[in-house]
Parts: structure tokens; C-alpha cells; sequence
């Protein structure tokens, strides 16, 4: 056995029965997850997770942004199942309301392919929820998440430059290859929803997909939640919590950047148009 083979075992031993203890001890008697939200990153996905788990049927993961498909795998299926209900605590529920379901979000997974194999070979009849936000508000979100927590240094102008070079070099405008949207400024890739959508729509069925656009969600929250319920078999609820989470205060666009952007966006936003076979009202 060499190094790397009893690394492995030691952080799977770590994390699993010194970390999650019991609850790892107990995860063949809890639930995979019935839900997944898969995306994308900065585009509301934390607080629609939550107000899923505001309805009477849903019982919530330990926490958001599991991570498992992408950034854990190696640690085994029964440590992302210490993350959820135990089938005891389902069953309370079900009784009571007729259905008892569990979920996570983990935006990261949305362009990795490699995630989206694994999700479709543990969980084959998962249902996804994809939420897309404007890319043009998603990419300044992004940045100034980088501002607030000290990794972006350059103005945005001076980012979104740098990346699209970078961008037009490696030919990456047209590929879904994962490096590009793990790079420190992935601003702009991250916006490219259709390279992202493709892998999962090859590999799942359509009614196994839901798609939402953030600004819908901001708008008439109610509306768009029902769309989710229905999709997830769940009685309509009216939710009185609406989650805002997130969410962070910062100055407005330059005019003349997001003009730039728009027209930047255009074409790859009508390609996903296409695809999705529907539109969003972006600008």
C-alpha cells in the first residue's frame, strides 16, 4: 500500500467516524438525497434551497453546499449520506403529510462533468433544479464576492478583460472544459450557461430537469416556488419565510460595462434559448 492509498483511508476514516461520528455510523439507515440543486454559482441557489426546506415535506441536509459529487467523492457514499434524514425521521413525516422528502445545492457541480457521471450513477433518478441568473449580474456578483473576501485585486473592466483574453486564447468561448470555470476569474465562463446545460441534459431526462431564472424568483417568489413543488411532487405551500441569503450590497455597474457585456452575452444567451427552447427577459 503506498502513500497516497493510506492518505485516502485516513481522511475518509477522519471525516467519517471522527468528524460525522454517529451520523456516519447511522448512514445506512438515512436517505440520498431526492433533490439536488446543481447551479449556478451567485444565482440564488442558497436561498432557494432553503425555501424548499421551508415546506412541511421537506426535511433538510446538514448544511448547503455538500460538495460530495465534485470536491468529496473519495470519501464514500455513506459519508454524504451521514448529511441526510434518517429514513426513522421520514417516515414521521410521511405519515403525517403523505410524502417526506430530502435535497441539497452544491452550485459547483453544474459544470463539472465529472460530477454529473457520478450524480447520474449513485442517483440515477435524481431530480435537478438549474437556477440561471441574468449572466451579466451573475459575473458582477462573482466579482465583488472576489473583492469582499480578498482575492480579486483588479477593477471589474480590468477582470473581465483579463479573462477574456485568456478566454480567446484557449479557444474556451465554445468548450465546457472544467479549467476554465475553476480559474481565480471565471466571471464571464461561468455565464456561458449552454456549454454548462449540455452535459446534463445528455445525460438525464428532461423531466428530471428543472430550469428557473433568478430574476422570476426575485420577482414572484410564490409563483416560482410552486413551479418547484409541482416538480418535486409536493403539495403547494404558501412559504412565509422567503429566504434572502447571501446576499451582499455593492456599487452599481458602470453603463457603458454593462452595455459591453450585453452585447457580449447575446449570442451565447440566444444559443441557450435555443437549447432551453424558451427565453429569459435579460438585458
Amino acid at each position: 500500500m503506498n502513500n497516497l492509498q493510506i492518505s485516502k483511508i485516513f481522511r475518509k476514516c477522519y471525516y467519517g467516524l471522527i468528524k460525522r461520528n454517529f451520523r456516519y455510523i447511522s448512514s445506512p439507515f438515512r436517505l440520498l438525497p431526492n433533490f439536488i440543486i446543481i447551479g449556478a454559482v451567485r444565482s440564488g441557489t442558497t436561498s432557494l434551497y432553503y425555501d424548499i426546506c421551508e415546506h412541511s415535506c421537506v426535511l433538510p441536509a446538514d448544511y448547503d453546499e455538500i460538495g460530495f459529487f465534485d470536491s468529496n467523492y473519495e470519501l464514500g457514499i455513506n459519508w454524504y449520506k451521514s448529511m441526510f434524514p434518517t429514513k426513522i425521521e421520514s417516515k414521521k413525516i410521511e405519515l403525517k403529510t403523505g410524502i417526506c422528502i430530502t435535497g441539497e445545492d452544491t452550485p459547483f457541480y453544474f459544470w463539472d462533468t465529472d460530477a454529473s457521471k457520478r450524480i447520474k450513477n449513485e442517483i440515477p433518478k435524481i431530480k435537478l433544479i438549474i437556477l440561471l441568473r441574468n449572466p451579466i449580474d451573475r459575473a458582477y456578483s462573482n466579482y465583488n464576492l472576489g473583492k469582499r473576501s480578498g482575492n480579486e485585486s483588479l477593477s471589474f473592466e480590468d477582470a473581465i478583460k483579463k479573462e477574456i483574453e485568456l478566454l480567446k486564447k484557449n479557444n474556451d468561448f465554445e468548450s465546457d472544459k472544467i479549467e476554465k470555470f475553476r480559474r481565480n476569474r471565471s466571471y464571464i465562463a461561468k455565464g456561458l450557461y449552454h456549454n454548462q446545460i449540455r452535459k446534463w441534459l445528455a445525460l438525464f431526462s428532461k423531466d428530471q430537469i428543472l430550469i428557473l431564472n433568478t430574476e422570476d424568483l426575485e420577482e414572484n417568489p410564490h409563483q416560482a416556488l410552486k413551479k418547484v413543488f409541482g416538480f418535486l411532487g409536493l403539495p403547494n405551500e404558501e412559504i412565509k419565510n422567503i429566504q434572502h441569503r447571501k446576499v451582499a450590497n455593492y456599487e452599481k455597474m458602470n453603463v457603458e460595462t454593462r452595455q459591453f457585456l450585453s452585447n457580449l452575452f447575446k449570442p451565447y444567451n440566444e444559443k441557450l434559448f435555443r437549447l432551453l427552447e424558451k427565453e429569459f427577459d435579460w438585458d
